[in-house]
């Protein structure tokens, strides 16, 4: 299986088994198109007529562009072969061990953001908060239940995480107490919407955070139209300085700004830009899941604008690149020598499996997404796992189990999207939500563009120090 597209003066072309992206031109790219399904004669043909104003081209020159593809295909490189399908049916037999855990310390929340899958962070129940003996039994569970993982991931998140900011602290220290008896390493991440942000806190994030993720929707008018304060103010104007203040502090160590669009901003590049420009180099911006009824709910006519963006924001990074202010965006971070293993592309984030989430009383669900719905309910970190059908759901739940991904190139990018919005939008585990595959392809073609380009650029410069 091949994907051809032409983005930013680049024909591209990926070979989606062996993960080989060729650039090539208009010529081979026009070959390419005909070449599983026509003969060598008929491809020269339709060639020559169609090239019969550029010199350039020849019956010469296409039949060796022909023999490069032949030979690209015969070493692997175009037209490979699925040689991982058989690994999915292995998947599901496999034994896994949790290594990560989301601590939903905080069924409480100090904004009331209208869009909020969490229902203002109460996870459509009660307010409550973990308490310290939740938290260090969840770090009991974790270490009991981690097998061979020496690396361990708990996210901090709510609700409002710093809500419940003793019980954090506490939850991290007694991790730490634990490292060295159990020869583990723990990763913390928190997600913040910023409000809580004092000395105190941005230094200890600042010393035991592996990741923290800010909340910002970008422009303010944008951020405060969907994330108010509870006395029903935006809140822009107060978390902004926050969080510069915080990443000032931060120095080389991992976090993100990330933000929500709907249809209210479908220039969400402009949000993006607003947040570079405040000084912010590590961006992220997801489309809002929610209910379609909604007034800034996306809709099927928003992704032809979307697709543009996408298209705008990736050339606008390369443009900033070169000039010296570059950021990251998440979405486009693609590493196509040294990516995930086949296993972990097939089967996604692990979720139901490796991860799991802790509610405040200690109840285990799949994930954050999952939270307060009693079917997807797995037990509890006194007891253990006690539905090992829903485990055995989603071991099941992959990039090849799906009917709909069989044909799609970006499989193996997306490991079958995310198991919450494909029940949340078709009812099953196992479907697809066709509006966010439709996102996550044009991502990808925007992030393998950026890197074509970065390549490319970095060839040029080469030759240049070559040549002098």
């Amino acid at each position: 299986m091949i994907h051809q597209y032409k983005l930013n003066g680049y024909n591209i072309v990926l070979d989606t088994y062996s993960g080989s992206v060729h650039v090539v031109d208009d010529l081979a790219y026009d070959v390419i198109e005909m070449y599983e399904k026509n003969a060598p004669d008929a491809i020269v043909r339709q060639m020559l007529v169609k090239y019969r104003k550029d010199t350039d081209v020849s019956e010469t020159s296409i039949r060796e562009t022909i023999d490069d593809v032949a030979e690209l295909k015969k070493t692997g490189k175009l037209f490979s072969e699925d040689a991982f399908k058989d690994l999915s049916f292995n998947l599901k037999k496999r034994k896994t061990y949790v290594k990560a855990l989301c601590l939903n310390v905080a069924h409480t929340c100090n904004l009331t953001c209208e869009y909020c899958f969490a229902s203002q962070g109460k996870y459509h129940g009660p307010r409550a908060i973990m308490s310290e003996e939740v938290g260090k039994r969840a770090i009991d569970f974790l270490l009991e239940n981690c097998g061979f993982h020496r690396n361990l991931d708990v996210d901090f998140f709510g609700g409002e995480p710093l809500m419940n900011w003793k019980v954090v602290k506490s939850v991290v220290a007694y991790a730490r107490s634990k490292e060295k008896e159990y020869n583990k390493q723990f990763r913390f991440t928190l997600t913040t919407n910023g409000l809580l942000l004092r000395d105190e806190v941005v230094d200890f994030l600042n010393q035991e955070m592996h990741n923290v993720v800010l909340s910002l929707d970008g422009r303010k008018e944008v951020h405060d139209r969907l994330r108010k304060t509870i006395t029903g103010k935006g809140s822009y104007d107060y978390i902004v300085p926050k969080f510069q203040n915080f990443v000032k502090k931060r120095g080389e160590k991992e976090y993100y700004v990330r933000g929500t669009f709907t249809h209210n901003n479908v220039d969400f590049t402009n949000d993006l830009f607003h947040m570079a420009d405040l000084g912010f180099d590590r961006l992220s911006m997801e489309p809002v899941i929610c209910d379609p009824k909604e007034p800034y709910a996306l809709k099927e006519e928003d992704l032809p604008v979307i697709y543009e963006q996408y298209e705008i924001l990736a050339k606008e990074m390369l443009k900033r690149e070169e000039e010296g202010k570059g950021f990251i965006f998440y979405h486009y971070m693609l590493d196509l020598n040294d990516g995930p293993c086949i296993h972990k592309r097939i089967s996604g984030c692990g979720s139901g499996t490796e991860y799991l989430a802790v509610t405040p009383t200690g109840e285990l669900f799949p994930c954050h997404q999952f939270v307060g719905e009693e079917t997807y309910s797995m037990g509890n970190i006194w007891d253990g796992v006690k539905t090992p059908e829903i485990q055995e759901a989603f071991k099941e739940t992959n990039c090849y189990s799906k009917p709909e991904c069989q044909d799609c190139w970006a499989k193996l990018y997306c490991s079958g999207g995310c198991p919450a919005n494909s029940l949340h939008a078709t009812g099953s585990l196992n479907g697809n939500f066709e509006f966010s595959c439709d996102i996550f392809r044009k991502r990808i073609e925007c992030a393998m563009m950026i890197k074509v380009a970065q390549s490319m650029k970095a060839m040029d410069r080469e030759k240049q120090a070559a040549n002098q």
